[in-house]
């Protein structure tokens, strides 16, 4: 069957969607590959970080980082000092371990059941403090603040927005019931935020990282709901035909969906409350995958207007589609990076269906993936990896690759799939 189409049939999904994993499995996490320079850093233990109700605050640190492909954890086990903190260091030893940056830390207990957690980020080479917060939370939050952490120490050693603290959205199914499920970035902490006996597809988060917008079948057809993480529910679209393929406008006031609504597959907006509706897309073909440009200003999408399945663009006001891929004779799906230079899509390479990025100042391509049904691209909120679907050993799986494709990570609930990724936004 064409790829397009089992892309672009809600039917077809549904059935398509056979997932299967455990209730309460995290998603483990696989890396290879890394950055031709990696930097080396030492993150000490941080001091009474863990007891019998504590998370390990620096193991978390560390394991971020490490997933990152940009910095090589060193091994610490001969070291003999243990320094909480700046003034403590004996720089000789580290130097000695060839670390260039150190993390430094201690969690205290205060009064009312809080911690306050301090971290310092320590410059070896030059023996100089690079940065260090300090942070009064509830003992549930500490998971969370190693992520921010992690956030602080990456944004300083390489001068771009750090990912840990943000969330990923995703598909199951277990034991005969789909589930829409958020997670830690690093797999940690899943929680299921909706479950059916029919299909769940299509989650994508808004701006501010409070809702999510999907497609259901639990009343028989496809019908587009939005969700805050609170619990609170709400009907977007439920309009005659499908409803489908949600997307948000990056100032959540609006979303593009697309909808049967007397024709073929069509593009469509509608405010985030469910009024105004408005036809974007007109033609005999099918039109489906909104995305919106970094600016608002543009609605990409997937069409098989010219014949073969392309990605297209039109104003985010409605007007003439401009084709915008002309390599390749099969491209769809396409996402922004966050920075409005790039854009992935899922081409057809050799008949092998991948990620790939088209810069779209020069046009150049680069393929990203290395499966055979690769779906549903994802970037990170600071656009320097990219979340997809694919299958491996039989199963879906998700998986992740860096925009310059050195570093691949894969991303497993063992024992079942696991499908549609949605990378939301930075938690502040």
């Amino acid at each position: 069957m064409d790829i397009f189409k089992k892309t672009i049939s809600l039917v077809v999904l549904s059935l398509s969607l056979c997932l299967a994993s455990t209730a309460n499995a995290a998603l483990e996490i696989e890396i290879s590959g890394g950055s031709a320079q990696q930097v080396p850093v030492a993150i000490v233990p941080f001091a009474h970080a863990t007891t019998a109700n504590q998370e390990n605050i620096s193991a978390i640190i560390s394991a971020d980082l490490h997933h990152s492909g940009l910095f090589r954890v060193l091994e610490i086990g001969g070291v003999v000092s243990r320094p909480s903190d700046i003034a403590q260091i004996k720089y000789s030893e580290w130097s000695a371990l060839q670390a260039q940056a150190m993390v430094v830390g201690i969690v205290e207990t205060l009064s009312g059941n809080r911690l306050k957690v301090t971290f310092e980020l320590a410059d070896v080479l030059k023996q100089t403090q690079l940065t260090g917060m300090q942070y009064n939370i509830a003992p549930n939050q500490l998971r969370a603040t190693a992520h921010k952490i992690a956030d602080e120490i990456y944004q300083k050693l390489t001068g771009e927005t750090g990912i840990f603290a943000s969330r990923i959205a995703y598909i199951n199914k277990s034991n005969g019931r789909y589930a829409l499920r958020i997670a830690d970035v690093d797999g940690a902490n899943p929680l299921t935020m909706v479950s059916s006996k029919e299909p769940i597809i299509s989650p994508s988060w808004s701006p501010d990282g409070s809702k999510i917008a999907y497609v259901s079948f639990e009343k028989k057809k496809p019908i587009i709901f939005v969700q805050s993480l609170a619990g609170q529910r709400t009907v977007l679209a439920n309009f005659k035909g499908n409803n489908s393929a949600p997307a948000w406008a990056p100032d959540g006031e609006k979303l593009a969906i697309v909808l049967t609504y007397g024709a073929n597959s069509q593009v469509y907006t509608i405010n985030a409350d469910g009024s105004g509706l408005k036809q974007i897309t007109k033609s005999s073909a099918i039109d489906t995958e909104p995305t919106w440009s970094a600016d608002g200003l543009w609605i990409y999408f997937s069409s098989d207007r010219g014949g073969k399945p392309q990605i297209y663009k039109v104003s985010s006001s409605g007007g003439e589609p401009q084709r915008v891929t002309f390599e390749g004779a099969y491209n769809v799906s396409p996402r922004f990076s966050p920075d409005g230079k790039s854009l992935a899509m899922i081409r057809n390479d050799g008949g092998k269906f991948r990620v790939a990025l088209q810069d779209l100042a020069s046009g150049q391509v680069q393929i990203l993936s290395e499966g055979s049904q690769d779906e549903s691209p994802s970037f990170a909120p600071n656009g320097r990896v990219l979340l997809y679907a694919t299958r491996t050993g039989g199963h879906g799986a998700l998986a992740a690759v860096s925009v310059d494709g050195r570093v691949k990570q894969s991303l497993n609930e063992s024992g079942g799939d696991i499908r549609e990724p949605a990378w939301g936004p930075l938690q502040h």
